[in-house]
């Protein structure tokens, strides 16, 4: 069957749920059994094709079709999970990679290479480095910090990693397989309610948003609860508050997403003042000037806040990534294919990263949404209707073709 199949997607996506799930969610986190047995339906899912399948210096598993030219089409997604994930996060483009695998070769020669890649631990739910494998690939790994790294069990990450043949010391050797890469595409998931509640099932994404990522820690100075006087105390926890809701502010007045996802005090009991109070900050944007406005004014808010509890406040670094707009013509060809299947030119830029985030730095990169049912995602609630899942593999092979076309003529 030399057709694209977006049944067949869907097919193979329960398979790798009922292999590697459970009714608490998926089991796929990185550098675990489970995520090697996700890994081993991956590869029987390509036993009858005529590809090269191998794993990289960092990890990645790589599927090519040779073609006529060594200019390559890379698709791709993850296999990896958080801990009870959702059972489409990361595999629907994996597995619509392997059902266009087995279109074009079908079909015969492509007269470009085409390249499936199983990113490796994207979601970083372990050791807290998302976009690991493409982030090794595209030369974005700071190997001082992955030195440091450790799971909530205390196993280093460099240990865990040279188990599954990885060494940190050689990830520079994944920058090679992009050599020949001349366009990148891969479909996802929302992972939000926007098109629900559009009542959509698909759309063109436009770019992945910027993100400044920040610890904060106020200082004031712990006291007795009973005994302090409410006027007369330096409340660290008072001046992360206000921080919080300034920051909530400042997103709502650019347009963007604010969030305060972790508080932790010291004393930190019942009867005491905070004197110290650490909280962390994700900010993101689509516009690089709007994000940086918005990182501006969070630390005016911050010196503010803490002024006016009598505190301190310093900052601590975690992670930036600018906005990743996708390329004009990718863009173009995906949305055809949207309005080819649905019949509109609705498009979102994604609040989440993807591994495209990093590709897209250097590689003309393009992505297609489903919707998420609820906006869920990251939980065993994850879900998509069947219909739009088709939509969306359906969206995603007609963007491929024409990238395919692009590629081949030297447009791309």
């Amino acid at each position: 069957m030399s057709a694209y199949d977006p049944t067949r997607v869907v097919a193979d996506l329960r398979e790798l749920h009922h292999r590697t799930g459970s009714a608490e969610g998926s089991r796929r986190l990185a550098w675990t059994p489970d995520w090697l047995q996700a890994r081993s339906f991956f590869r029987e899912s390509l036993a009858t094709l005529p590809v090269e399948i191998e794993e990289d210096e960092a990890g990645n598993l790589w599927a090519t079709l040779h073609g006529e030219s060594p200019d390559t089409l890379l698709v791709g997604s993850h296999l990896d999970s958080v801990p009870k994930g959702g059972w489409l996060d990361g595999a629907l483009g994996v597995m619509a990679g392997v059902e266009l695998l087995r279109a074009v070769a079908a079909e015969g020669t492509p007269p470009i290479t085409v390249s499936v890649v199983d990113w490796a631990d994207e979601e970083g739910a372990r050791f807290s480095r998302s976009l690991f494998g493409s982030a090794a690939c595209m030369g974005t790994l700071d190997i001082d910090v992955l030195r440091g790294l450790t799971d909530k069990e205390g196993s280093k990450l460099p240990e865990i990693l040279a188990q599954h043949g990885v060494d940190i010391e050689n990830l520079d050797g994944a920058r090679t397989r992009m050599e020949h890469v001349k366009a990148y595409v891969e479909v996802h998931i929302e992972q939000g309610p926007i098109l629900e509640q559009k009542g959509l099932g698909i759309c063109t994404v436009t770019g992945t948003k910027g993100i400044e990522r920040e610890r904060l820690i106020f200082r004031g100075q712990a006291a007795h609860a009973g005994t302090m006087p409410m006027e007369m105390r330096r409340d660290s926890f008072r001046a992360a508050a206000r921080f919080a809701l300034a920051i909530a502010e400042i997103g709502e007045r650019h347009q963007g997403v604010t969030t305060v996802g972790h508080a932790q005090c010291w004393p930190g009991v019942v009867t005491a003042v905070a004197g110290e109070t650490r909280i962390t900050m994700d900010m993101r944007h689509i516009s690089a000037h709007s994000l940086q406005a918005m990182f501006d004014e969070a630390h005016q808010a911050a010196a503010a806040a803490a002024e006016a509890e009598g505190c301190t406040i310093e900052w601590e670094h975690i992670f930036r990534i600018p906005p990743m707009p996708f390329h004009p013509a990718l863009l173009d060809a995906a949305r055809r294919a949207v309005q080819a299947v649905e019949g509109h030119d609705v498009e979102l830029p994604s609040g989440a990263l993807h591994d495209a985030s990093e590709v897209a730095r250097e590689i003309p990169t393009v992505m297609i949404f489903s919707s998420s049912t609820a906006g869920l995602s990251h939980t065993k609630e994850e879900d998509t209707p069947e219909d739009h899942l088709h939509m969306a593999a359906d969206a995603f092979h007609r963007t491929c073709q024409e990238a395919i076309q692009l590629v081949a003529t030297g447009a791309l």
